[in-house]
């Protein structure tokens, strides 16, 4: 099995949010890429979904639970701005079939951080909105042997 680290889906734009970022919630084509995860997703074993407490974060996630009938978990450490020691210590932890779901600042940290521990990058680089990286399980130490990404849909 693998984990999975997905980049939260399309959201409505920063400069025209007036409130709170973290209530800044999908569009309605970051809802499709949203459904369109979980249908990527839905046949890989998922263990468990944990995400940013940001609100698109928690709705990218959102179908994939639906269908799996498992709850999204609130956490921290793959909010904005996370240091990349905690994101690393709940990779740790999570165990294979784990699907986090994070931001454009976390994830490109963390897989910056698992190279330098030796993982190998079978892809280019895709940051874009609903990516998903596949992970191979990482060991007791975090060393994740290899890793890849799957552009968004469409």
């Amino acid at each position: 099995m693998s984990v999975f680290v997905v980049r939260h889906a399309k959201a409505g734009s920063r400069r025209d949010w007036d409130r709170d970022d973290e209530l800044r919630p999908l569009t309605k084509s970051g809802r499709l890429q949203a459904d369109d995860i979980a249908e990527r997703l839905r046949s890989e074993h998922v263990t468990g979904l944990w995400s940013s407490p940001y609100v698109r974060c928690v709705q990218t996630l959102v179908p994939l639970g639906r269908a799996l009938h498992l709850d999204v978990v609130s956490e921290p450490r793959l909010a904005e701005g996370a240091s990349v020691e905690d994101t690393m210590a709940l990779l740790r932890n999570v165990g294979d079939g784990a699907v986090l779901c994070s931001h454009g600042d976390v994830i490109p940290d963390l897989l910056q951080a698992l190279t330098r521990r030796g993982t190998r990058i079978l892809t280019p680089p895709d940051w874009r909105k609903a990516s998903i990286w596949v992970l191979d399980p990482p060991d007791a130490d975090g060393v994740v042997a290899t890793a890849s990404v799957e552009p968004p849909a469409g």
